[in-house]
């Protein structure tokens, strides 16, 4: 199947061109509250009973012991031990940077304003183990939490086909100092972090990315009240490429989402109608010697060449789209640098391969899809903290914003918020 091609498209187009794979149906959102519904009332047994159903495996117990997480980090060659670590370093380099101190604002003589960071307490993170297990996804998010200063972390994946999670999940955790690990994956996953069973407890916030069912059962989660870091669904890319950029670099780049999983979508615009013409003969070209050609090519399917001849143009395709992930390979990179708006994460020139904010860039790769790039940013320390609001007011402070507050409350009607300020403003004149 060719991949779908736009020839200078117009504006009133985008929208529709900018769609992605449909993923919601009134079934699978019928399927997660079920889920939910069992997994609130029967715990664990109904944990058991989704897993045998949903993974084919039969769990009897979900929480990962330690002397199993032992042997599975000996079963990690060092290569790939010291790969993560440096991931790690990285990591927890670009996150600690974003740490704000404390200032305090007089924002009238006498009145002190200040907002401070607190950890969320509690928070799940649920790592997607299917035919990919993302052990990277532990570290982006367990680090940040970690430097937050959250209480207590639960990672949640799915299990193998014999009821295991991969081994380089468990070093990761282990690596982190994550002690509470549990086999157990999906909307049921998910349920079970939002009201706690007998073995897994309740969070405050969830987090991790996830397909189509996870991504629903996050939502459903919010309306029971459980925090979410975003609603991100499958993955998606966006290269703006003209013809100075490497046509392979340019394929691979897009194979490399594209293999993800068969509802990922990539798109590359240019403003070269020939180079993307052979950008999609060297996309198939470089899609026969995958091990996941099954996924990608599936993916492709749902890919987009788009050809728009002027930089507005394309600054305004691309803002539409608001892709998860924004590639730019062109002679004026610094144009569509100052000019993106909505993005999840940006990849500057032809030496940087998205894969690097996947694993060991240090920025973050749990990011908003789906459109949502356009109110949401991607996972951050500010994800894991709450932002505390302080004020001190003085005697002399009051007597300078009282009189302001009196009026204002009494102009709303609410005459005891104005009396609250009156009585305390009768003591200080007499």
């Amino acid at each position: 199947m060719n991949m779908k091609t736009y020839i200078n498209p117009k504006v009133e187009e985008f929208a529709e061109i900018c769609e992605r794979p449909i993923i919601e149906s009134d079934e699978l959102e019928n399927t997660v509250k079920s889920v939910f519904r069992e997994v609130k009332m029967n715990g664990d047994q109904a944990l058991q009973w989704y897993t045998r159903n949903f993974d084919k495996v039969e769990i009897s117990d979900f929480k990962i012991e330690a002397r199993i997480i032992e042997d599975a980090c000996r079963k990690i060659d060092e290569e790939l031990k010291q790969a993560i670590i440096l991931a790690k370093n990285n990591i927890e380099k670009f996150h600690a940077s974003q740490k704000q101190g404390k200032e305090i604002i007089t924002t009238s003589a006498g009145v002190e304003c200040w907002q401070e960071s607190r950890p969320i307490e509690k928070v799940g993170i649920y790592i997607p183990g299917g035919t990919a297990p993302l052990f990277s996804t532990v570290l982006m998010l367990a680090v940040p939490a970690i430097i937050a200063g959250c209480n207590e972390i639960v990672l949640c994946s799915p299990p193998d086909k014999n009821g295991d999670l991969n081994p380089a999940i468990l070093y990761t955790a282990k690596l982190l100092g994550i002690n509470k690990v549990y086999r157990v994956g999906g909307i049921q996953a998910i349920a079970a972090l939002s009201y706690g069973t007998e073995t897994i407890p309740k969070v405050y916030k969830i987090f991790g990315p996830g397909n189509q069912f996870v991504t629903a059962a996050k939502q459903f989660a919010q309306r029971e009240g459980i925090a979410i870091d975003m609603p991100a669904g499958p993955s998606e890319l966006l290269v703006m490429a003209d013809e100075t950029a490497d046509i392979r670099f340019v394929a691979s780049d897009l194979l490399s989402q594209a293999e993800h999983g068969n509802d990922s979508q990539v798109v590359c615009v240019s403003d070269n109608k020939g180079f993307l013409a052979n950008l999609e003969k060297e996309v198939y070209k470089q899609l026969n010697k995958l091990p996941r050609k099954d996924f990608a090519i599936k993916a492709i399917a749902n890919s987009k060449l788009v050809m728009l001849e002027n930089k507005e143009a394309q600054i305004a395709f691309i803002n539409e789209y608001a892709p998860e992930h924004f590639i730019i390979m062109t002679n004026d990179d610094e144009y569509y640098i100052r000019n993106v708006i909505n993005a999840g994460s940006v990849f500057i020139g032809k030496y940087t391969p998205e894969s690097a904010g996947d694993y060991a860039s240090g920025t973050n790769h749990t990011l908003p899809t789906n459109g949502f790039a356009k109110a949401y940013s991607g996972v951050n320390l500010d994800s894991f903290t709450k932002k505390i609001t302080f004020q001190r007011i003085s005697s002399e402070g009051l007597l300078n914003i009282g009189p302001a507050i009196e009026i204002m409350a009494a102009a709303e009607y609410l005459d005891a918020h104005k009396n609250a300020v009156s009585i305390r403003l009768n003591r200080l004149k007499s």
